[in-house]
């Protein structure tokens, strides 16, 4: 545990807490990017340390709760067809969808398997060559390389039977998005210490200047987390407003070239639906032409069907920062791990389902600063 105490050092982490008390002379909104971060933030009281000038709000910072309604309802579809095979991340097994969610069809007969890699997907279609094998490929720039190692896996062992539903959601193409929309209070972000690792961090720099706004690529751990949001409101007080490395003992400028590579091989960027953002532009990820026998979509038909989101989940408003998990009637009420109204109730990485955890008996008012 050494390599993680110390960055959970209790004396380290007031003392951020107090540099950032003496830096902050106004009131500023963060926004982290990162369902990690969150956890992160809500578990160990991060919020509580702060000023009250400094406010910290949830974006959509976990790739199965930004996955919309509509993408579930075809992964249900899919797995319910007698000749497929579903093969899904934990996470995505209890997402409800319009009327099911994927753990539903699997106790009425769908073959529906929880998978830890999407090269255990290519081997279930290689071991069962009379079914139709679909990998649900949920996540940010993180897991899009092995999705991608995947895919050309598949085309090289010709396994016609294997394919895709591709979920995948790219981070500054929100973050613009967010920045963009009338009702913004954001003034800065934590970015995600992951996504960074791999992409590295060149395509924040445009939206850093664009915008104004300064953005700080961010770990995990309590120390990380102050750390980042000391730089962030420097920044701040200083009217400076660019990208900035707290995470350097992963992340570097330019990322990991060879997992870009191969990202850009098999994935070209596409418009995709955000829940709560609604559709944005090239902030997916989409197979290129050469790959489209590879694309689940495609392949069974399924681009008609489209969804609308529950009207009682206030997701999409915590998704974009505007609410907070406990602020919503259902909390706790009629929504709950066990029967969850939407996916950040049910992710390993939402807002709600940490709310829920560490905090299910505090009022709002008692979260809720500046």
């Amino acid at each position: 545990m050494k390599y993680v105490d110390e960055y959970r050092d209790q004396r380290a982490a007031r003392t951020l807490a107090d540099a950032i008390r003496r830096t902050v002379t106004r009131p500023w909104t963060l926004m982290e990017v990162c369902g990690g971060q969150t956890h992160g933030i809500v578990k160990f009281g991060i919020d509580t340390l702060l000023p009250d000038g400094v406010r910290l709000v949830h974006g959509p910072g976990c790739p199965v709760c930004v996955t919309p309604v509509e993408l579930i309802d075809k992964a249900v579809a899919l797995a319910q067809r007698p000749e497929a095979i579903l093969c899904t991340f934990g996470d995505m097994m209890r997402v409800p969808g319009s009327a099911h969610d994927l753990l539903s069809v699997k106790a009425q007969g769908g073959d529906v398997r929880m998978v830890y890699s999407p090269l255990d997907a290519v081997t279930i279609a290689r071991k069962n060559p009379d079914r139709s094998v679909v990998f649900f490929a949920v996540g940010f720039e993180t897991t899009a390389p092995a999705n991608a190692l995947a895919v050309r896996q598949a085309a090289r062992d010709n396994l016609g039977n294997f394919s895709i539903l591709s979920a995948h959601v790219l981070v500054p193409p929100a973050m613009r998005a967010i920045l963009s929309a009338e009702d913004c209070a954001v003034n800065g972000f934590l970015a995600a210490g992951h996504v960074c690792t791999v992409m590295g961090y060149r395509e924040y720099e445009p939206i850093a200047q664009e915008f104004r706004t300064p953005i700080v690529v961010t770990g995990f751990e309590p120390v990380d987390i102050l750390q980042g949001i000391l730089l962030c409101v420097r920044q701040l007080e200083q009217g400076r407003a660019t990208v900035a490395n707290q995470y350097r003992r992963s992340v570097t400028r330019e990322g990991n070239a060879a997992a870009q590579a191969l990202i850009h091989e098999i994935f070209q960027a596409s418009p995709r639906k955000w829940r709560g953002l609604g559709e944005i532009p090239d902030s997916g990820l989409a197979l290129r032409p050469e790959y489209a026998a590879f694309d689940a979509e495609q392949r069974f038909g399924l681009a008609h069907l489209a969804a609308e989101e529950s009207t009682r989940c206030i997701s999409g408003d915590i998704l974009r920062g505007l609410k907070r998990p406990n602020e919503c009637p259902a909390f706790a009420v009629d929504c709950d791990p066990e029967h969850p109204l939407g996916a950040p109730m049910v992710s390993s990485e939402g807002a709600c389902a940490a709310y829920y955890r560490y905090r299910r008996d505090e009022q709002p008012s008692a979260q809720v600063k500046g």
